[in-house]
Formats: C-alpha cells, sequence, structure tokens
C-alpha cells in the first residue's frame, strides 16, 4: 500500500482545501483546526515539523532566509496564484501531489505555480 502525503494547511486556506484534499486521500490537517488560525509563521511551521506534515502556504515568508530560517523539515510548499482561489489553489496543487512520493519534499521549499514548480534544498 502506498504511502499517503500528509499535509499540514497554513491559515489562509479555506476548509473546501482541504475537504478535496481529504476527499482525494490525503491526510490534512488545517492550522485553524489546531488552535493556530492565528498563529505567527514559526509557530505553524513547528507545529508542521512535530506532526511530520508537508506544510502547504501562500505566504511568501516561507523562503526569506531573514525572516524565516528552514532547516530540518518535512518540507514546504508555497503556491503562488493569482487569484488565490480555492480552484486555482486545488488546480495547481493536486496534479503536483499526484507526481511526487511521500519524502521527496524532505528539507525542499517548493515554489508552485501553474507554470513551473521551482525546488529549493534548505539544508
Amino acid at each position: 500500500m502506498a504511502e499517503i502525503h500528509r499535509i499540514y494547511l497554513d491559515q489562509m486556506f479555506r476548509l473546501d482545501v482541504a475537504e478535496e484534499l481529504r476527499n482525494q486521500g490525503y491526510d490534512v490537517v488545517r492550522a485553524s483546526e489546531t488552535g493556530h488560525a492565528r498563529a505567527d509563521d514559526r509557530q505553524i511551521l513547528e507545529r508542521s515539523i512535530n506532526e511530520d506534515r508537508v506544510l502547504v502556504t501562500l505566504d511568501e515568508d516561507f523562503g526569506d532566509w531573514a525572516v524565516l530560517p528552514l532547516k530540518e523539515h518535512p518540507g514546504v510548499v508555497r503556491i503562488k496564484t493569482n487569484p488565490t482561489t480555492s480552484k486555482n489553489i486545488l488546480d495547481i496543487l493536486l496534479p503536483f501531489l499526484r507526481h511526487y512520493k511521500v519524502g521527496q519534499f524532505k528539507n525542499h521549499l517548493v515554489i508552485l505555480s501553474s507554470k513551473r514548480a521551482k525546488w529549493i534544498r534548505t539544508t
């Protein structure tokens, strides 16, 4: 049986994004479901690391090493889309997740848009 992606959605994602990911078979937790609806980026990242979940975010601070340095982590996927509708997010994220196996994101920041996925090793 194939492993499924464990995902931690940052606080800006709507419930319908989490529900669709769950419907597609992903193990998803939203920051707002864990009491982190207003948490800062460090707390969000720490939670994703502690739960061994890939963090999915829209936040540009992830990737700005001066603001939030990344060390050992299960992976961070930063989605870039405009407008940031649930449909646009899912249209980019779902095909991307299907293409990669669990573990491939470890210690990587992936900046994901409709045109490309830029992989940055963070350790």
